[in-house]
């Protein structure tokens, strides 16, 4: 018989370890908001899954103390190359190899196992988070002024009531607090079989090239990714007649590598089939529970964006929860959640569609070209950079992404800021400018290089939220004194006005 505990009382549940839920941790904790994170496994998963992220990604791992900590196990991704059944090219999508306006380079590969590493690792100093493993919810119950949430020590058989203001769940694909929601899942119409290998070479090969591959044939569609160090991964359509097991089993996958890689070239690390799916929840929040992540949407992985929009998903949950729990504004702010997060998600989902069916279909260069031709006739493949949808400021840059100036020492924006609101703004204006508790202020002479970031978006002072969107911006500091008065924190009665 199960042994019942007495309840303890956090201000937030995560449910759900992996990477989003740790991150969402983190931000949390920068806030000093009492966390709990549970997860019924014992450990993170030790087998590859996620292999790339971007730049907005690693900004949000440079906020919790761990960007540079990962650096040397990545790898720079040099872009993406189309080649026919006969390895011939068909389209180069070169991917810059210079830091992006976010101050990262755009595009990276990694090995999830050492990235969860790190998250968890430095997860262990954030006093006011406490993680617990080996631990399943099975309960959770919205009370209407809190949450109860019950949970088994698997490995001690007792049951634990705890009670929080909020649950959040980052626990997947078959999500519970999903279920708990009663959210159903709006079908996007794509769902592909593939089967997915990953390979640890035993010595380089070179001619494997460092770029990730699309081989574009429509009777075996396949995709080769180079992983840090010896890793590599191949993913590979799987026929309808096709069953699972005999897809999987060594001689198969062997077979179905044997023109790029052999036994003696290299050891199976792991061979599965995944469906893709195009899913997003109809809801994201009802009452005190909310979902991030795969819990609240699924993408083919062609665009590499399955992990990246989980941790887009934390970084704007993150600073709204922690403002509401600790009372600086009230709950009307969880609002802007999903209307913000939808439509960008959506666009990384549609992206990702359209290049998988290239993959399937186009097999000449003429027809790869059509499918991606702007109407002035060049070639258009690069990374998006989606806007938020409707929720939180006003003007027609609210919602778009802000860059991270460069500091004279050397060190960026954010290293200085955090996850904190930052103004900023020209010198000039900025003299008139009345800054609130809570805002930081950077200027063009604090920053000189903050005057190209400024000129991009063809403005004198942007207001930026913790998680670098933009919530307006002005030219007079009368303007920008009004603007902020658009902050949460500084409006309880929260208004959302339409964006012009």
């Amino acid at each position: 018989m199960l042994e019942n505990t007495k309840n303890e009382v956090f201000d937030v549940v995560i449910v759900g370890f992996g990477p989003v839920g740790a991150t969402l941790a983190h931000l949390l904790g920068l806030r000093g908001v009492r966390t709990l994170i549970l997860d019924r496994e014992a450990a993170a998963y030790h087998l590859p899954r996620a292999v790339h992220f971007d730049d907005e990604t690693m900004r949000v791992f440079q906020w919790v103390g761990v960007a540079d900590e990962m650096i040397p196990m990545l790898r720079v991704n040099p872009g993406m190359r189309f080649v026919d059944p006969d390895g011939n090219l068909l389209l180069d999508w070169p991917r810059p190899q210079s830091e992006s306006a976010l101050g990262w380079h755009p595009s990276w590969r990694f090995h999830q196992p050492d990235l969860e590493d790190v998250l968890r690792t430095a997860l262990a100093k954030r006093e006011s988070v406490t993680t617990r493993t080996r631990c399943d919810a099975f309960m959770v119950e919205d009370k209407g002024t809190h949450v109860s949430l019950r949970y088994e020590d698997m490995a001690k058989g007792k049951v634990h009531h705890v009670q929080s203001q909020y649950v959040v769940g980052c626990d997947g694909a078959r999500s519970l607090i999903r279920r708990f929601i009663e959210s159903e899942m709006k079908d996007l119409g794509f769902h592909e079989r593939w089967l997915v290998v990953d390979m640890i070479l035993k010595r380089d090969k070179p001619e494997l090239g460092d770029h990730s591959i699309q081989y574009c044939n429509p009777s075996r569609p396949a995709t080769y990714v180079r992983c840090p160090g010896l890793r590599r991964r191949w993913e590979i359509a799987v026929q309808p007649h096709e069953d699972n097991t005999f897809i999987t089993a060594e001689p198969q996958v062997w077979n179905l590598l044997s023109k790029w890689v052999s036994p003696d070239e290299a050891d199976l690390e792991r061979s599965t089939v995944y469906t893709f799916h195009s899913l997003i929840a109809a809801e994201w929040r009802r009452g005190r529970l909310l979902i991030a992540g795969d819990a609240a949407h699924q993408t083919p992985p062609f665009m590499g964006q399955g992990m990246c929009a989980g941790i887009r998903d934390v970084a704007n949950l993150g600073w709204k929860l922690a403002d509401v729990v600790q009372g600086r504004t009230n709950e009307d702010l969880l609002d802007s959640y999903q209307s913000e997060r939808e439509p960008n998600t959506a666009e990384f989902i549609h992206t990702a569609i359209r290049l998988g069916q290239l993959i399937n279909a186009a097999s000449s260069e003429g027809a790869l070209r059509a499918a991606v031709q702007k109407p002035d006739g060049g070639v258009e493949m690069k990374s998006l950079y989606p806007p938020l949808g409707p929720g939180l400021g006003r003007g027609k840059l609210a919602g778009r992404q802000f860059g991270q100036p460069q500091l004279p020492d050397g060190t960026r924006m954010d290293d200085v800021i955090g996850y904190a609101p930052v103004v900023v703004a020209d010198a000039a204006l900025a003299h008139g400018y009345l800054s609130p508790a809570g805002v930081a202020l950077l200027t063009t002479q604090d920053a000189p290089d903050a005057a190209k970031h400024l000129e991009a978006f063809g403005t004198l002072a942007v207001l930026v939220r913790p998680d670098r969107y933009i919530l307006g911006s002005a030219e007079t500091a009368e303007a920008l004194n009004a603007l902020v008065e658009l902050l949460p924190t500084q409006n309880q009665d929260i208004k959302y006005p339409e964006r012009a």
